[in-house]
This record gives structure tokens, sequence and C-alpha cells, in this order.
């Protein structure tokens, strides 16, 4: 089925899904200045680091001991079976009581053996739990606070700029990749290097030009890694871009599931859908393709040396220059355990490439300045009076797209004014600047006489209400989210708060009143009674200003007059600014500023603009036709 929207960049499995700083390209970080940043991540983790590869290290030397037990027991055999022989003698000065019979010799080894086995067991176990307390308990926790933390600090232009589902990706998936660096990278690099050169020592000690001959393959094996981890590094990164694009869509479609359902476009949905799904398969398929070559390759070069090992080292055990089981077949186990550690690269090769990619998404984020934040000398704000001024005032959202020009007005304290204007004339724009939500580009914004940017943010927020024209609620009881903005209110207050929002009798007749459970975003309640529970959710605040963008736009008219009716009551002694498209709230305002992109065209009272040709007049005459023709 045809798309019946648009195409656009959203569309495109490779789409521009990277974050954005305020309209400006994110940072490319060097190799060097990512692995210097997760070394100092590894670094602040050094406890937990140093008691894994102390692990691993014990691991090992176990692995080593029953090794050692199985070839002392087979040559101890070999001697027992062929008197030509002669006595057995032990490694390490160690010798079995000569009271001993041979079972009794053969338990003992048998005991050694089993003990390791039983010591790397608990081990191993052991290894996994720190290995999850550390990746998961620590560092993953840690890095999705500090990106969840920044990201609550970013200014609103940063959330223009960069939709939902990325930025889920971010949190989840980036830093479960940058845990990687730590475990899989060094921690796992730092096992291999040890493990390897206790390894070499102990074949180099059996017999030295064995060894060198089967390490020969070894430099190919290097070569090999270092060309496929340039490659996955690519691909990982376009990986990312790809799932990033299809959270995304998936996002889109399920908010707009209503849309799709009306339309009956469920199979246009499902084959958008699918195309990004398919898109992500597809190239996760040639990652897989890259790493299922490389590793037999690997596994290949390593059975070069077991090859060489059956054949040289066969010989040399036949020419009597190497014991078959302390030196033959310790040799090839510990040969095996090398050829592991070898493979083990590869890991840690696919580790760093996807650590290196998830690590300039979540730094990207990190290192983002906030546009919107206290300045070093910013003063506490306890209670406004609510006089705003506008001077001089120029914004723009983003750069050469200037929404509001050259704005002066004055608003005193407790003074209702209107804003009002066709769309996109910038009213959503100038009330955002009130509580800095954006920063003027020209001019300046002062409440009771100061510069916003003098007061400290969060003071500032706490004195203007914001009612929405879509109002958000979360998944939790009525109480809690009336008092979202002041946790610890009381019952009382948080009733009070209703009350001046004419939401009491509502809350009361549904089962459970206050401790009644909202379903996703308030589903279970109509659009007016949302409206209401956010007009108390500002209420509570007792803000000096209150600002209404367009509370009412989104009801019908029944429900339209009961929000107005409990706005008379709200906005008592408060500074109030209201947008709005239906003219109803209007009323209650003592003046009417008109916005005409981004342009004062007018401000007056009511009567005054009613009086006069324009916007306003226009507006009105078109909705008493409307209320007359119905």
């Amino acid at each position: 089925m045809a798309s019946p929207l648009t195409k656009d960049s959203s569309d495109c499995p490779n789409g521009d899904t990277t974050v954005s700083h305020s309209g400006h390209q994110p940072k490319t970080y060097s190799q060097r200045e990512l692995l210097a940043r997760l070394t100092s991540l590894a670094w602040r983790h050094r406890t937990g680091c140093i008691l894994l590869i102390a692990q691993q290290a014990a691991l090992v030397l176990l692995g080593l001991a029953g090794l050692g037990g199985i070839g002392i027991g087979i040559d101890y055999l070999r001697h027992v079976m062929d008197a030509s022989l002669g006595p057995m003698v032990f490694p390490l000065g160690w010798a079995p009581p000569p009271a001993w019979t041979t079972m009794q010799i053969l338990t003992a080894l048998s005991c050694w053996v089993l003990t390791a086995a039983i010591l790397r067991a608990i081990l191993t176990m052991w290894i996994a739990v720190t290995n999850s307390r550390l990746g998961q308990g620590q560092i993953v926790v840690g890095l999705r606070t500090a990106v969840y933390s920044k990201l609550q600090r970013l200014g609103f232009r940063f959330f223009d700029a960069n939709t939902t589902g990325p930025l889920i990706n971010r949190v989840t998936a980036d830093t479960q990749a940058v845990r990687l660096f730590v475990d899989g990278v060094v921690v796992q690099g730092m096992n291999t290097v040890l493990a390897a050169g206790v390894y070499l020592v102990c074949l180099a000690r059996i017999h030295p030009g064995l060894t060198l001959a089967c390490l020969l393959p070894l430099p190919v094996v290097w070569t090999l890694v270092m060309l496929f981890s340039g490659w996955l590094r690519r691909d990982y990164t376009e990986n990312r871009e790809r799932v990033d694009h299809l959270v995304l869509v998936f996002e889109e479609l399920m908010r707009g599931i209503g849309v799709v359902k009306s339309f009956a476009l469920e199979g246009w949905a499902g084959t958008r859908f699918d195309t990004a799904n398919e898109a992500v398969r597809a190239q996760k398929r040639r990652i897989f393709l890259r790493l299922a070559i490389l590793h037999p390759l690997v596994g290949f070069l390593n059975h070069i040396s077991m090859a060489t090992l059956l054949g040289y080292g066969g010989w040399l055990a036949i020419k009597g220059q190497i014991p078959v089981g302390a030196g033959l077949v310790i040799f090839a186990g510990v040969l095996q355990q090398l050829a592991g550690q070898v493979s083990a690269v590869a890991g840690i090769a696919d580790n760093l490439q996807q650590t290196l990619t998830g690590a300039q998404r979540v730094f990207e984020i990190l290192d983002t300045e906030a546009d919107i934040r206290d300045s070093p000398l910013a003063r506490p704000l306890h209670r406004a009076t609510g006089a705003v001024t506008f001077e001089r005032v120029r914004f723009a959202f983003k750069e050469n797209d200037t929404v509001l020009h050259d704005l002066n007005f004055e608003v005193m304290s407790g003074e209702k004014i209107a804003i009002v204007g066709p769309t996109g004339s910038g009213k959503s724009a100038l009330i955002h600047l009130i509580p800095r939500f954006y920063d003027p580009d020209e001019g300046r914004v002062l409440l009771d006489g100061v510069d916003l940017r003098e007061w400290r943010v969060e003071d500032l927020r706490k004195q203007v209400g914001l009612v929405f024209q879509e109002s958000f609620l979360f998944r939790a009881t009525i109480a809690a989210n009336i008092a979202f903005g002041k946790p610890e209110a009381s019952r009382e207050e948080i009733e009070h708060a209703a009350r001046l929002a004419a939401a009491h009798d509502f809350i009361m007749a549904m089962p459970g009143g206050y401790d009644a459970m909202l379903h996703e975003n308030g589903s279970n309640l109509s659009g007016g009674q949302r409206q209401r529970l956010s007009l108390a959710r500002a209420l509570l605040l007792n803000p000096s200003i209150l600002i209404l963008d367009d509370p009412t736009a989104a009801v019908d008219t029944e429900t339209e007059a009961e929000i107005l009716s409990a706005l008379d009551d709200a906005m008592q002694g408060r500074t109030c600014f209201i947008i709005a498209h239906r003219l109803g709230a209007v009323k209650h305002a003592d003046r009417v500023l008109v916005l005409d992109h981004g342009r004062i065209s007018a401000i007056a009272t009511p009567e005054s603009l009613a009086a006069l040709p324009g916007y306003y007049r226009d507006a009105l005459l078109a909705a008493t036709s409307e209320g007359g023709a119905q």
C-alpha cells in the first residue's frame, strides 16, 4: 500500500537521528578521546575490575592445576604399565608416601583433579555474580542515571531538535554498550593478556621450540582481528541509527494508532514498520556475516597450531624429548586454552567497536551544554508579585527563523491578559519565555523588574502555574497527580486545589475518590476532567502567575463552560496569561494582546478592540455567526 503521507527524512532507514545540540551539529569524538573517557570510567570502578581480574587469574591457575593432575596421572600409569620406564619422578618435589599403593596414588590424583574442577565451578559462579553486580548494578545504573539527569537539565531547544525514540535508545541500549568496555574490553583484555602470558610461560617451560612452532599463525590472527574491527565500527554506527529509526517509527505509529484505525490503514502502518524492521535486520545480518567469517577463520588458524602440535610434538614424544603426560598432554591442554584466549581477542574487538559506537552517542548527551541554567549570581525568589515586562524581545526557535519580533509590553501584578492571533503568530512562543523554557535571542523578560535570567530557575518555575492545551497525567492516583509539583502537600491542600479547579465533585464520584488510579495519560477520564486536574495541579503551587495555553480548545461547549467557571476563582489574585482560539475565555481578561506574525498588532481592553477593525473583531463576528447558526 502506498504511503498516504509525504515522504520525509523520518521515513528513510538512514534518516538523521543523531543528537543535535540546540540546532548545531553533534560533537564527533576521535577514537583516542573515546578511549580516554572510557578508561576514566573503568578507573572509577577499579575495585570491581581488580576483583574480577584476580578471580579470572585464579580460574586460570585452577585450570592449570587440573591439567597438571591429569598429565601426572597419565605419566604415572605409563610407568606402572611399563616397568622399563623405571620409577615415576613426580614434579614440584612432591612424591606420595612410599607405603601408598597404586590405587591410593591414582585416587589422590583423581581427588586433586576433582577438587580443582569443583573450585573452578564455584569460582565461575562467583565471577558471574561479580560481573553482574559491576556491569548491571553499578556501571549501567550509574550511566543511565547520569544521562537521564542530564536530559532533565537540558532546555526545550534540545528536545525540539531530538525525538523521543533515539533518546530512549541512548538511555537503554547505548549505556549497555558502554558497560561492555569495562567487563568486555578492560577486564576481559587484562584477563586475556595475563592468561596468555601464563600459558606461554608454561608452554615454553615444556618445550620452547614446540611453542614457537605452534605460535606461527598468531600474527595472521592479529591482522585479521584488526581488519575486521575497523569494519565492525562502521557497521555498529549504522546499526544504531537504524534501530533509532525503528524505535521512532514504532513510537509514532503507537501514538497515532487511533488515526491509523480510523482510516483503515493498518496495512500501510504494518508495511512502514516492516520496512524499518527489515532495514535493521539486513544491516545486522551484515554484522553477523562478518563475525561468522572472523570466528571460524580464527578457529581454523588455531587448529593449525593443534596440527603442528600433533605432528611435531608427537615426533618429540616418540624421540623421548618430551614426556607424554606431563609434557604432550599438558601442552595440548594449555595450547587449547591459549587458543581460546586468542579467539577471545576477536570478541574483545567486537565489544570494543560496540562500546565506541555507544560511547559516542552517550557522551554526546553528557557533554551537551544546557542552554537554560542558573547564573553564578542567581538570586532566590520566594514570592513574586507577578509583574511581567517584555523589553524589545526577539526570539527564534531556529536560526534565521524569527518567531517574535521586538515585543514591548508590560503586565501589571494581578492583571489578566489574553493573547490572541492566527495560528503561527507566536502565542505559545511568547508564554514559553515567561518560565524560561527558552531565553530570548535579543532583549529581556523581567519579573518584578528583574531579568528572568537573574532568578534561580527552580524558584522562578514554582511561581508559574501552567495549564496546557493537552494536559498530561501520570499513571498514578488522582491525589498524586494533583500533588505532582508539591509532593509534600497535605490532603487538605490537594482537595482545596481541586475545589478551586471545580474538580472535587467528579473526583468524589469516582470509585476510590482521590486514591483512584489513573490509566496512561488519564485515559479513564474525559477531556474536561483531565483539564481540571491539570488546573488543580497548577493551583496547588499557589503560583503568582497562571498561564493558560488554550485550555478549552479540545473540549465541547458544555465542558468549556465548566472550565471557564472554574477559572473565575482560579485566576483571582494572580497575574494571568490566557491564550485563546475560542474567545469565551477572553471575557475574563483585563486586556487583549493581538499577535500577527510575531509582532504586536494591538493591545487594549476587549471592549475597545471589539469596536476596532482587525483580527479580534473579525474573530468575534465569526464566533457570533457560528453561535447563531447553531
